[in-house]
């Protein structure tokens, strides 16, 4: 199985992870009740639950493309340096987006974000030329 394969499947443990979190914070700002209810009448969230939000959403955006590089590469038989250097970059960066997005570091949680988009282009260079 190829590493960008490989990735891919350990990338369900790191979606786990981001909805595992957003999904705490939220519960510890609103209430298990409340999280259990329609939320129809929902008061403005916490920063943290803020951030967890935002943080799985971003997530969530480059979870797509990363899938369809992954699958794209496997199919096509192209997996080479590039294309393992893309997906282990993009997934240990997104490891590292995760608790960057709650530290109060200015650029820190940008520049993780930028690095994951490093492996996201080496990825699809490696595919697609």
């Amino acid at each position: 199985m190829s590493i960008e394969l490989t990735l891919l499947i350990w990338s369900a443990v790191l979606a786990g992870a981001y909805l595992f979190v957003q999904s705490t914070i939220y519960r510890l700002d609103y209430g298990v009740v409340h999280a259990g209810t329609p939320r129809d009448d929902e008061r403005e969230p916490n920063k943290w639950t803020s951030r967890g939000n935002r943080a799985l959403r971003n997530f969530l955006e480059t979870y797509a493309v990363f899938i369809a590089l992954a699958v794209a590469t496997e199919l096509s038989g192209r997996s080479d340096a590039l294309t393992q250097w893309g997906a282990q970059i993009w997934f240990w960066a997104r490891w590292a987006y995760l608790p960057a997005y709650f530290i109060d570091v200015t650029f820190l949680r940008s520049s993780v974000w930028f690095v994951s988009a490093i492996g996201l282009f080496l990825l699809f260079v490696g595919v697609a030329f």
